[in-house]
């Protein structure tokens, strides 16, 4: 078919017509030869573009069946590891609140034993402190009964602490309650019996402040291996919740790459997999269509090889000589006719064309078809109809994509601006939370540092108030012991001096022994004594006596005031510290708080990121795909309603109409 086409064409060109004067036949078997070539070389091209096609369908496949192979083997390993990953995120959270919870709770209890201790320490204190006055009053009794100096004790203030336990102390009968009430009101009781009592009671009280010290002592260890082990305790719960919390955040993270792999794992399998249908499909396509070329292009070297044979041959010659005239005359003028058609039409396209500069290629696909004149008008007509139809429906479409592009940037503009929004709170938030817990974490150390503090001037007040203690019953033994030496010698002055103040000692024994040596012979006596005036040393024993008084009963006021200091102190530092004790907790509660905070808001703030990172990226898809619309919009509607016209003038023409314009635009295009 193509070669007779051919063949009518050439007949019908004048050029041919002068050429085939001489032998006109064979210039067309020539043609018809390098034709024969053309199709041939072609056909060779064709075949190794075709064998390089199969190649690439033949690897391709084979690639894409290895990728897919692999998503696949890889998609259930991913989910898995998901799994794993949430179930193991979520037992860390319950790890780490439980750590949170023991670690409380530890501090907590030792805030409670701290408390508990330091009371028991004050009532400690107290008891053995009273213990040990009522030791020293029965202690100074027993010694001045068993000095026979019963009397003088009953001025000394040892007996009035005497006379309180005595009254207080259960354990004892209500004979010896009363036999030492006597005797420490003046009555005349035994002092034997007496003796007997005190010396009971000492050894009950001792093994009394015996038993209290131990206990005291066994409850301070106690009390150290406690917070020992709860020190220890919160140690480890500490380092094993920032140890969870970094873990929690990294798991966290490794959970989100994971999905985002395996998303993009699924997407690629899909795509893998869509691929490989097109892929085969276009491969046995493609193969389908080879066939077809292959048989279309044999038909066609067969029949230019019949042909060339045919007029090769030296009748059908002669027979062309005598027949192609008239026949080229007739051919001409039909083409002539058909000519003027299709050049009016190709004015008004090209006119259109050229006025409007369209980016499309239709009107050159008109043209093309209108110029190749293998095509009859009633194709180009129906041509022509689709493609109107075709650019009024591209003009509806790009009307909707407009009016789309439009809605989307305003969805995702408003979605991006909410976005960003909920990003400035959250990263506000968590660093409020993150200043908090830094302030928290300096006051929980200033609590400990003043707890700290507290317990060292504790230790230092009750160091102090032991010492004092221990000096001013120093002071009051030493002074009690120096005034009744006093009054010893006082006495023993006024035996001499004034004999009718002198006391006789009760219950004193003097033995004047002095062993069984002779002493030999006596020396010289000397005379009468003559007496001194022994008033003045007198004077100044009672003027002594008078000072140890005043500084005892200075003592005994200082001594009160400070253990009421010391007291007060103690109860204010208990409190103070129970107080920072719990205050401390509760910041560290608040902490772990403000710490699971900061945690949460920060895997809200990642997904709020991720979000508006993907809102960026779909606003960027966007002016991808919208921005070229928007701009065009406008040109390409002028451009597409002048193609319209220029086309719905053309069909006019070639359904017979004539204009004017039209011709003179032919004749300016005939003439280019």
């Amino acid at each position: 078919m193509k070669a007779a086409l051919v063949l009518t064409a050439l007949l019908a060109s004048p050029a041919c017509a002068e050429e085939s004067a001489a032998n006109p036949i064979r210039k067309v078997v020539g043609m018809l030869q390098s034709m024969q070539k053309k199709v041939q070389a072609e056909g060779e091209k064709e075949q190794e573009l075709f064998d390089k096609f199969m190649c690439y369908c033949k690897n391709g496949a084979a690639a894409l069946d290895k990728s897919i192979a692999d998503a696949g083997d890889a998609v259930p390993e991913l989910g898995a590891n998901i799994e794993a990953g949430v179930g193991q995120l979520a037992q860390l959270k319950e790890d780490l609140k439980k750590a949170q919870t023991d670690r409380a709770a530890a501090k907590s209890a030792m805030a409670e034993a701290t408390a508990i201790r330091d009371k028991d320490a004050a009532a400690y204190a107290k008891e053995s402190g009273d213990l040990k006055t009522n030791l020293g009053a029965l202690n100074k009794a027993i010694a001045a009964i068993g000095k026979g100096a019963g009397g003088a004790f009953l001025q000394t203030s040892a007996a009035k602490v005497l006379s309180n336990l005595v009254e207080e102390n259960d354990s004892l009968s209500d004979l010896d309650r009363h036999d030492v009430t006597s005797f420490l009101t003046n009555e005349n009781t035994g002092s034997g019996q007496i003796l007997g009592i005190l010396k009971a009671m000492g050894d009950t009280m001792s093994g009394t402040l015996k038993d209290v010290v131990a206990s005291e002592d066994a409850a301070v260890k106690s009390y150290d291996a406690l917070i020992s082990a709860k020190t220890a305790e919160v140690e480890a719960l500490t380092a094993a919740i920032e140890e969870k919390t970094v873990r929690i955040g990294e798991l966290g993270v490794q959970i989100v790459q994971m999905k985002e792999d395996l998303s993009d794992t699924q997407a690629s399998l899909l795509d893998d997999k869509k691929f490989a249908a097109e892929l085969e499909k276009n491969c046995a396509t493609k193969e389908e269509e080879w066939a077809g070329v292959c048989k279309t292009r044999s038909e066609e070297i067969l029949a230019l090889a019949d042909t060339i044979k045919i007029l090769n041959d030296d009748d059908a010659l002669e027979m062309f000589k005598k027949t192609l005239p008239g026949a080229s005359a007739s051919f001409m003028q039909v083409e002539v006719s058909e000519d003027a058609v299709r050049t009016r039409a190709l004015a008004l396209l090209q006119e259109a064309k050229a006025g409007k500069k369209s980016e499309r290629q239709r009107i050159d696909f008109i043209m093309l078809a209108l110029r190749g004149k293998k095509v009859g008008f009633d194709k180009v007509l129906k041509m022509i109809d689709s493609m109107v139809e075709l650019m009024k429906q591209e003009q509806l479409d790009d009307e909707s994509k407009k009016e789309y592009c439009a809605k989307q940037f305003d969805h995702a503009d408003d979605k991006k601006k909410g976005l960003e929004r909920t990003e400035g709170k959250l990263q506000a938030a968590i660093a409020e939370a993150k200043d908090s817990i830094n302030t928290l974490k300096e006051e929980i150390a200033a609590l400990g540092e003043g707890i700290v503090a507290l317990d060292k001037s504790v230790a230092d007040a009750t160091d102090q108030r032991r010492e004092e203690n221990s000096d001013y019953k120093t002071l009051m033994v030493n002074n009690q012991a120096a005034k009744e030496l006093l009054e010893f010698a006082k006495n023993r002055l006024n035996k001499f001096y004034n004999p009718k103040l002198y006391k006789p000692p009760a219950f004193v024994q003097i033995s004047m022994h002095r062993g069984k040596a002779d002493p030999g012979p006596a020396p010289e006596a000397p005379g009468a004594h003559k007496k001194q005036d022994g008033n003045g040393v007198i004077g100044m024993i009672d003027t002594l006596v008078k000072d140890l008084d005043t500084e005892m009963t200075e003592a005994e006021v200082n001594e009160k005031n400070a253990q009421e200091e010391y007291e007060e102190m103690m109860a204010d530092s208990s409190a103070k510290r129970a107080a920072d004790t719990k205050s401390a907790a509760e910041k560290s509660a608040a902490q772990a708080d403000a710490e699971s905070l900061v945690v949460k808001k920060g895997e809200t703030l990642t997904s709020t990121q991720k979000e508006l990172m993907a809102t960026h990226e779909y606003i960027g898809q966007l002016h991808g795909e919208c921005d070229w619309i928007l701009k065009f919009f406008d040109v390409r509607s002028e451009a597409r309603t002048g193609e319209i016209d220029a086309l719905k003038k053309a069909k006019a023409v070639l359904s017979g109409a004539d204009f004017s314009l039209v011709q003179k635009s032919a004749r300016r295009f005939l003439r280019k």
